[in-house]
């Protein structure tokens, strides 16, 4: 008996729509990284870039439980001496929810060749509307 093994041409990548609104931020990242990477398919191989194409919406309206909107910070360096800049999640999900959610999901695949291909098939947005309607995406419920 023989392990079937996939090589990159033999993927069939398709896409899917996960709608953020009233769910955990961290959740929604969750399951993106996981059909990023293409866990959910039965032809999964570490090796091989088997993921599927992702559409967030309404980032926007994601939620942080507890007192995370308070108490997380996004912090980014300039590489000066003191240039460490600190923005509260508050601000961020008011200003830039879609990095928000690119943050999540990021944090979640692996930082290696496959994982940043897999990243750049995220697509994230703050409201509902979309441009990718003639891949026909499929909606994800979890």
């Amino acid at each position: 008996m023989s392990t079937y093994m996939p090589n990159a041409a033999a993927i069939d990548r398709k896409w899917y729509v996960i709608d953020a609104a009233g769910k955990p931020l961290g959740r929604v990242a969750a399951q993106a990284a996981v059909l990023l990477r293409g866990k959910h398919k039965p032809v999964f191989v570490p090796h091989v870039d088997c993921g599927d194409h992702v559409i967030i919406i309404n980032a926007a309206e994601a939620v942080l439980t507890g007192s995370k909107l308070d108490k997380k910070f996004y912090y980014r360096h300039s590489g000066y001496i003191g240039g460490l800049k600190a923005t509260q999640y508050r601000t961020l999900m008011a200003t830039k929810p879609e990095l928000a959610m690119e943050l999540a999901v990021k944090g979640m695949i692996p930082d290696t060749t496959i994982g940043r291909k897999a990243f750049t098939r995220l697509r994230v947005y703050a409201n509902a509307e979309h441009e990718h309607a003639a891949q026909k995406p499929e909606n994800f419920e979890f």
